[in-house]
């Protein structure tokens, strides 16, 4: 935001100078870019009145002009076509500086001497981007009569400066000229002269010329018009342009001038609309309906979106709402009649308008942030003042105001003693209480707090603790001492969840398997490929809306197609073994459509192919899941899940509770991944994980007594699984049996078809007694018949 130094002083009294000032601001708080100085090297340029003009004998493009410097008359030549008799305008006379140390010397123009030269604007130094149009190519001619012969440095202020700030976008207060005058004003204890707003001559009623204003749209929360007829369209006074160019706007007409004025007076954009081009004498401030059209100021023609707000009259959009008004009702020399709109719309509607057309303006960018809604009525109506003031038409009695929800001034409780430990100084309250008012913050002392009301214009302060910064940004935080931390350290630690994930992964590494990460989004094709059905609840899947192609289209819900896909990779470029894990997300809907966010479920996923087999990763995960304190796992045969080979595989169980299934993949899912080889993959729960792990470890002392050992071979039917005869061979324990190691299985030659044998190590032990030969005879005789009994078992001999 560009701050012209000589604006900025209109509303407070001080003689300090743009460096003074802009440091000051900087410890209050506010960051500036840059100070810019308006006069770029100008020396001895006066101000001259044309008293006659001739045309040159010998040039058709040149005239010579006589003009009046109040001291002497000069004869100038000049190119200029924009010139007549009686025009006041910049004269540099002989030995004047100009911009780029240019330096006015006697000049001769096909035999006539010319004694000066007659400036334009950007002749002075102002950038092509602020100078009026019709003044571009032509001499620069001001506005009244002044003195002759006074420096056009004093008439046009170029002896100031202009500060640029950079505003952070919690505080769109400050995207004003009266906003930083307030900054200004408490940072250096200087009194605030806002505008007096009042209106002299008011005639009519606007319901002569208004009909009515509908707001339908939910994004626009006030609208607030006036009206103005017998309107002089003609340029603004210079007092006015300068403060414009120097603020970085064009001066275009009164009209528009003060509305842009206004915008930077107050941080209030506003709009004149021609009110003859208004049809039906209404304004409507609705959504654009699909495939409308708009031509705007800049002469484009807009194709609308049904997400854009518009200001419309009875038949067509007549302006893109806080982004640029439309060409057909935009302010004309042949203007009569005004209709001044001052509204407050949707920030986020402004911007993604805004980004849509890639147009941003100086509305826009106000709008993005935030504007109070009782702007509104604030600068529509200093608008009319303007306008009354400077003569460019009459004011209509009374407006039309749509305010649908009314923001009201807000009060917080302000306690001086957690001001002083939060900012570490001792500030008296008076001065706090000063502080603030200087802020425009009223506040007053009641009992032991202070109650400050919040104007509404401070949208960034919603707590004590916004107030305290106030506090401390005015009493100037360069000002308070540093001073080391005090407080009590503790050493902080990885959450529960967070140590059993990196445990897990230690075990897993120190098993041998390595880690893997692997993308959160999958190709929908992916359930297809893992033979999952088209009902299965795994196909409930969350559709990105902007994916990075159909192959990263979806969130996934198994981790399974994601291992095939890297064992597939390592299978096909010659890996010849391959063990690895990885524990990542899975996205879960709540619903559908979707309104929250999904559940993110954390898998355990581990994968192998190579000299490995089913057991080998049924061991991995036991040995995992002991070290994690989970033992008792049950081990239950899966036949209907079509990603699986249905007679290897296993779900997991605990307590009655699956958490988790292993086994070979099936064939025809290892073909679909090019994979010829038998390949293993086990996926687990890993939040359940983290519910069961148990790391408390509880040690007892070494066994005093010997073990004895028994081994069992059985030849049993090849449907029954080795879990179920664990389960008969504990039961007769009597608590006697340490350990039971399954260590053959064996199918073939001298067994009969359909059979298997299974060949079992069980260690007894007492931690009593030592144990006599006869009674672990007993019990293994027991387990037989046992087994015999259930299953049909043989003892192999």
């Amino acid at each position: 935001m560009l701050l012209p130094v000589k604006w900025l002083k209109d509303y407070i009294e001080t003689e300090k100078d743009a460096r003074i000032l802009a440091d000051g601001l900087t410890l209050s708080g506010s960051h500036v870019e840059s100070i810019i100085a308006l006069n770029k090297g100008v020396d001895n340029v006066v101000i001259g009145k044309i008293i006659d003009i001739e045309k040159h004998p010998d040039a058709d493009k040149l005239s010579i002009c006589k003009v009046d410097i109040g001291s002497e008359a000069l004869q100038i030549v000049t190119g200029a076509t924009n010139l007549s008799v009686g025009d006041y305008i910049p004269v540099a006379v002989l030995g004047s500086k100009l911009p780029g140390d240019i330096i006015i010397e006697k000049t001769n123009f096909r035999g006539i001497d010319s004694y000066g030269m007659l400036c334009s604007l950007k002749e002075l130094g102002y950038s092509d981007n602020v100078i009026p149009k019709e003044m571009k190519d032509g001499i620069f001619i001001l506005d009244k009569e002044y003195p002759l012969g006074i420096s056009i440095v004093d008439i046009m202020g170029l002896d100031s400066e202009v500060i640029e700030f950079e505003i952070t976008p919690n505080r769109p207060d400050c995207l004003s000229i009266i906003g930083m005058a307030r900054e200004t004003a408490a940072t250096f204890n200087i009194n605030l002269k806002e505008p007096q707003i009042s209106i002299k001559n008011e005639v009519e009623d606007i319901k002569n010329y208004l009909d009515s204003i509908d707001v339908p749209s939910d994004n626009c929360n006030r609208y607030y018009a006036r009206v103005i007829k017998d309107v002089k369209i003609g340029v603004s006074p210079l007092w006015m342009q300068t403060r414009l160019m120097e603020a970085g706007v064009r001066p275009i007409n009164n009209i528009v001038d003060i509305t842009n004025f206004v915008m930077l007076e107050y941080g209030e954009p506003l709009h004149a609309f021609d009110l003859e081009k208004v049809e039906g004498r209404k304004i409507i401030v609705r959504e654009a309906l699909e495939g409308e059209k708009i031509l705007t100021l800049d002469e484009v023609e807009r194709n609308l979106s049904s997400s854009d707000l518009v200001i419309a009259d009875a038949t067509k959009p007549i302006g893109i709402a806080g982004v640029m008004g439309g060409f057909d009702t935009e302010i004309t020399s042949s203007t009569k009649y005004v209709l001044l709109e001052g509204a407050n719309f949707n920030g986020k509607s402004v911007r993604l308008t805004s980004k849509r057309f890639g147009l941003r303006t100086e509305a826009s960018t106000r709008f993005e942030k935030g504007i109070d809604s009782n702007l509104s009525q604030t600068a529509v109506e200093r608008v009319c003042q303007l306008i009354e003031e400077i003569g460019a038409g009459t004011v209509v009695k009374g407006n039309i105001d749509v305010y649908k929800k009314v923001k009201e001034e807000s009060t917080i409780a302000l306690r001086p003693a957690r001001v002083k430990k939060l900012l570490g100084i001792d500030i008296p309250v008076e001065t706090m209480i000063s502080y603030l008012n200087g802020l425009g913050l009223e506040s007053k002392l009641e009992g032991e707090l202070i109650s400050v009301r919040i104007p509404t214009f401070r949208l960034d302060l919603e707590g004590e603790v916004d107030l305290i910064e106030e506090i401390g940004r005015i009493y100037g935080f360069h000002n308070i001492e540093s001073k080391p931390l005090v407080g009590v350290l503790t050493r902080g630690e990885k959450p529960r969840a967070r140590r059993i994930e990196d445990r897990t992964k230690a075990i897993l590494q120190g098993l041998g398997l390595n880690e893997v990460m692997t993308y959160s989004f999958i190709s929908p094709k992916a359930y297809d490929k893992i033979n999952v059905s088209q009902n299965n609840h795994l196909r409930d899947y969350i559709r990105l809306i902007n994916p990075l192609g159909e192959d990263y289209s979806i969130m996934r819900t198994t981790l399974i197609p994601n291992m095939l896909e890297l064992l597939s990779r390592n299978y096909n470029r010659g890996v010849e073994e391959c063990s690895v894990y990885e524990i990542g997300n899975t996205f879960i809907a709540k619903e559908f459509p979707i309104v929250e966010l999904p559940e993110e479920k954390k898998i355990l996923c581990l994968g192998v192919y190579g000299n490995k087999d089913f057991y080998y990763l049924k061991e991995v995960i036991d040995k995992t899941l002991g070290r994690l304190g989970i033992r008792d796992i049950e081990y239950i045969r899966e036949e209907n899940d079509p990603t699986f080979h249905p007679g290897r595989t296993a779900k997991l169980m605990l307590n009655g509770e699956e958490i988790g299934i292993l086994g070979e993949i099936h064939v025809d899912v290892a073909e679909n991944y090019d994979i010829k080889d038998r390949i293993y993959v086990g996926q687990l729960d890993f939040n359940k994980i983290v519910e069961l792990t148990n790391l408390e470890v509880k040690y007892k002392p070494l066994p005093k007594y010997p073990s004895m050992l028994r081994d069992l071979a059985l030849v049993v039917k090849e449907d029954i699984l080795v879990g179920d005869i664990q389960k008969i061979i504990s039961r007769h324990g009597e608590g006697l049996i340490e350990k039971i190691e399954l260590f053959d299985i064996y199918t073939g030659n001298q067994i009969p078809e359909g059979m298997k044998s299974v060949a079992y190590s069980i260690t007894y032990r007492s931690y009593d007694r030592t144990l006599r030969d006869d009674e672990v005879n007993s019990i293994q005789q027991a387990i037989i018949e046992d087994l015999e009994k259930s299953f049909d078992a043989k003892l192999r001999s």
